[in-house]
């Protein structure tokens, strides 16, 4: 691997790391150490940042990356527009629906179960795609 290569690796690697600890140890712990409800406003108070977070994390390593490999960069780019799509658009969604979902509304709850899972399926694809991205930059041609 080249010079070229190593600040976007660092960035993108960075962004997968923060998504992994947020997932598998963050969110698991809210539960665990605090009482359901409380833990709820925490978390909805998190994810807008968790979101802003992943979104300007993403797009510095794209900005870093597009030199280096247009695929890279533009898998990049995808993941931060995802991040910033899920803060504008599902997480006011996923909040409606709990809230209703607390209210009694079956069809909230189940709203709420949908999107929440659509959320988590792009956070999924989200981390694959910055898998890929490590693996395409990772093997770029030295120069």
């Amino acid at each position: 691997m080249s010079v070229g290569p190593i600040l976007p690796v660092i960035a993108a690697s960075f962004l997968l790391g923060s998504m992994i600890f947020f997932a598998a140890v963050t969110a698991p712990a809210v539960f665990k150490f605090l009482p359901s409800d409380v833990a709820g406003q925490y978390l909805r108070g998190v994810f807008p940042r968790y979101y802003l977070w992943g979104t300007v994390c993403a797009l510095i390593s794209a900005i870093l990356s597009l030199p280096v490999g247009l695929i890279p960069g533009g898998l990049l780019l995808f993941v931060a527009l995802a991040f910033l799509g899920v803060r504008q658009i599902l997480v006011p969604r996923i909040n409606e629906a709990k809230e209703g979902r607390a209210a009694g509304d079956d069809a909230a709850t189940a709203r709420f179960a949908r999107l929440h899972r659509l959320s988590v399926l792009i956070n999924l694809a989200q981390m694959i795609a910055l898998i890929v991205v490590l693996v395409l930059l990772a093997t770029l041609p030295t120069a």
